[in-house]
């Protein structure tokens, strides 16, 4: 992929996370989007994993489809991470990660604990506090993002969102 295709992702994806913001979002919020969530992915027919945790890494809510295990679980707290710490989606911390030529280690950091993928969302309030995370698991990471993304924009009732189907 070129630096182009990295700066045209990480620039949908930067308005895709500007528009899916929350006018509130508690536990019970957490607990009827999962529910969401989960109908969406027997609706699509496709196996997923699937957590809502607060920023402290509190679980708020959790499901793992048939064909899921123990790994996807593994890929979401690692992405989970990485959201934390980039502030940002993990498919936007990939693309600016593949910008700057930066792997996880270039930070210090360990690919055990952090991955720079698609798949982990961060979950803001309209002022822009970071309030959870959302994150899948088993598909390839774009289509992990792109799950989310079309999601939330269902679910916030958001037109216009940005696709990087093109």
């Amino acid at each position: 992929m070129s630096n182009e295709s990295y700066e045209w992702i990480r620039a949908i994806v930067d308005r895709q996370e500007a528009m899916l913001r929350f006018e509130h979002f508690s536990n019970d919020d957490a607990w009827e989007l999962g529910q969401f969530l989960v109908q969406r992915i027997h609706d699509l027919g496709i196996e997923m994993a699937v957590a809502i945790r607060k920023p402290n890494g509190n679980i708020v809510f959790q499901y793992a489809s048939g064909g899921t295990n123990l790994n996807n679980q593994n890929w979401m707290l690692r992405k989970f991470n990485t959201v934390m710490l980039m502030e940002s989606s993990s498919l936007r911390a990939w693309a600016h990660g593949a910008i700057l030529g930066e792997q996880i280690q270039t930070h210090g950091l360990s690919d055990h604990d952090y991955v720079l993928c698609g798949g982990g969302f961060p979950i803001r309030l309209r002022t822009g506090e970071l309030v959870a995370v959302l994150t899948v698991s088993n598909l390839p990471h774009i289509e992990d993002h792109q799950f989310i993304v079309e999601s939330l924009a269902q679910w916030l009732k958001v037109d216009g969102v940005p696709s990087l189907d093109g």
